[in-house]
């Protein structure tokens, strides 16, 4: 596709004049409007990279035609021109650039700004002063702490607007909550304001994840009724302090020393990539979640890291002095240490992440193919087309398969894949010839010269991929044949381990090894290829081998040769039926004294 940008030469003369500095590009389009925001570390550098180059990429290429314009801000340092970046992304939405997901779907905790704070579940954040603690994209972890405050202290659940002068002034009622032990009724005087506060603190260090602090308080209050003699209230103190162990137990995954630090992993899918966000204070994730967005031009995965952990460090208010990251980002800010970690509790903490983010991939691909099993089948083949660097996607597949018992009998298969399902209507079997029975590299020649010159006569449908059950020997006699009958058509060869199992493909005309994960979507694919294909021909040559059998057995009778035994089993389908057919019944196949013999010799 030609898309030459007939500004192109005016755009080269401004590349050329651009500063050497760190700073943002604005590429506009015709119209004026900002169609892609990006940064540099050099302006000049990277800007002309867009013009000074074949694009392999269709979405630069098609970026690069739209430019009319190039504007551009001079900074002091990278890190400005990252925060610069995001400012103007954020405000002027270009059509090119990365997709940022906001987090609307994943409930969070609110803390109330009002005199008597109310603690819920909300998945709004709207402005103000209430405080609001995650998102949650994980439910349980919400659900568990929420438990925990509500069986740890008695916070109103009601929307009442409370003041003290309107408790002072007896305005309100109490509620259910109050008369079942759920709230202590601050609404009519039964706790002040002050220790209704101070329980709210509590629940914001519960929040924060540091319990130390929770713990010291209860503690604290069992000594001082011990003192007091007051023992129930003490059992009923220490029972809360149990929950905050025991919950403390289930939440936390590292050394308590880890505090106020930040973990970011990312994962690709196609366009589509993934970052995870946690957030630890004192050994626990109080926060966690993980959004994806569209690259929309070829950000390198640094870039895009970086772009990840600005935006949601920004969202969620984050101060934490360290990172913690999979590899480095295109991401420095004074004061920041970003950590690379090899082992140890930060390599726990990371490998969290990465099993999150993995975790969450593969529940939206789940999602997404029960709404749509078509894109199931586009995703697995369009990997097994970037395994084996194939010009387009493999939506039509051959595989060929033959079958023998020391060269008699020899059958072969081939069976058709397509848009990733069997097309069954579509197998075909071959009898082969005798001379090429024992031979599996000679019987591969033959059924696929047979096939493919018949597709050639009828003008069929091509396949895309072709696949031999086999090793290097079928492959190279697959390659022979497309050679001989001029056709273009990529070859690959499925290997099996010593168990016989799926274990990888042969490609190239180097028949290099390419080994497939195991139990991914594309290895149970090729599974079940070649399962089928084994199958078929399996299937089709115990027929034959059975049919051979049934008709020796009639040809054993004296004066009954091949042909007829073959008339008779076309006609009665089996040995038992000619056994049970009347003598009159047989004769119309054979004539009246064969009927007789077979009729007495079958007896």
């Amino acid at each position: 596709m030609n898309r030459t940008n007939p500004h192109i030469e005016q755009l080269k003369e401004i590349v050329n004049n651009l500063p050497t500095q760190p700073g943002c590009y604005q590429y506009l389009d015709e119209k004026g409007q900002i169609i892609y925001v990006g940064k540099a570390k050099n302006l000049k550098r990277r800007v002309s990279s867009y013009f000074n180059k074949e694009h392999a990429d269709m979405k630069t290429t098609l970026l690069v035609s739209k430019i009319c314009q190039i504007k551009y801000i001079v900074v002091t340092t990278d890190q400005d021109a990252l925060l610069l970046e995001n400012s103007l992304i954020k405000k002027h939405k270009p059509k090119y650039n990365i997709l940022l997901k906001d987090d609307k779907t994943y409930p969070s905790i609110c803390i109330t700004d009002e005199p008597f704070p109310r603690v819920f579940r909300t998945r709004n954040r709207v402005g103000g002063k209430n405080q609001y603690y995650g998102p949650y994209s994980h439910v349980g972890t919400l659900n568990l702490m929420l438990e925990l405050i509500g069986r740890l202290y008695r916070i109103r659940s009601c929307r009442t607007l409370l003041t003290e002068q309107g408790i002072a002034q007896g305005k309100y009622r109490e509620c259910l909550d109050w008369h079942i032990k759920k709230c202590n009724a601050p609404c009519i005087g039964n706790q002040t304001q002050q220790e209704y506060i101070n329980q709210i603190e509590q629940i914001r260090n519960i929040l924060n994840g540091n319990l130390k602090s929770v713990e010291q308080i209860l503690l604290d209050r069992i000594q001082q009724h011990c003192q007091n003699l007051e023992f129930e209230k003490a059992q009923e103190i220490k029972e809360k302090l149990e929950l905050v162990s025991d919950f403390k137990k289930k939440s936390q995954v590292v050394s308590s020393g880890l505090e106020n630090i930040d973990i970011f992993s990312i994962e690709k899918d196609g366009e589509i990539y993934y970052i995870n966000y946690l957030h630890v204070s004192n050994g626990f994730i109080n926060q966690a979640y993980t959004t994806e967005f569209r690259n929309r031009m070829d950000e390198s995965e640094p870039e895009l890291l970086a772009t990840g952990i600005m935006e949601l460090r920004k969202r969620y208010g984050s101060t934490a002095k360290e990172i913690i990251v999979p590899f480095k980002p295109e991401f420095t800010e004074e004061g920041i240490q970003i950590t690379v970690p090899e082992k140890g509790e930060k390599m726990k903490l990371l490998k969290l992440s990465m099993m999150n983010v993995k975790q969450y991939r593969a529940d939206r691909l789940k999602t997404a193919d029960k709404l749509n099993p078509e894109q199931k089948h586009t995703r697995v083949l369009k990997e097994l087309q970037n395994c084996l660097k194939l010009e387009k996607i493999p939506l039509r597949i051959e595989c060929f398969d033959n079958s023998h018992i020391n060269g008699e009998n020899a059958v072969a298969s081939c069976i058709v894949w397509e848009n990733g399902k069997p097309e069954k209507n579509e197998f075909r079997l071959f009898n082969l010839e005798q001379k090429n029975g024992g031979d599996d590299y000679a019987s591969m020649k033959e059924v696929m010269t047979r096939r493919y010159t018949r597709l050639i006569e009828e003008n069929s449908k091509m396949p895309d991929l072709i696949l031999v059950d086999g090793g290097k020997g079928q492959m190279s006699a697959a390659h022979e044949v497309m050679e001989k009958l001029q056709i273009n058509i990529p070859v690959a060869g499925l290997v099996k381990n010593g168990h016989h199992k799926t274990n990888g493909l042969l490609f190239g005309k180097e028949k290099a090894q390419i080994g497939i994960k195991a139990g991914s979507e594309l290895f149970l694919m090729l599974e079940r290829i070649q399962d089928q294909v084994h199958r078929t021909a399996i299937s089709f040559h115990r027929n034959k081998r059975s049919k051979s059998q049934i008709s020796s057995e009639l040809t054993e009778i004296k004066g009954i040769g091949t042909k007829t035994a073959q008339e008779l089993l076309v006609k009665f389908k089996s040995v038992k039926r000619i056994k049970e057919a009347t003598i009159e019944e047989i004769e119309t196949v054979t004539g009246k004294s064969k009927a007789l013999i077979i009729k007495n010799n079958l007896k």
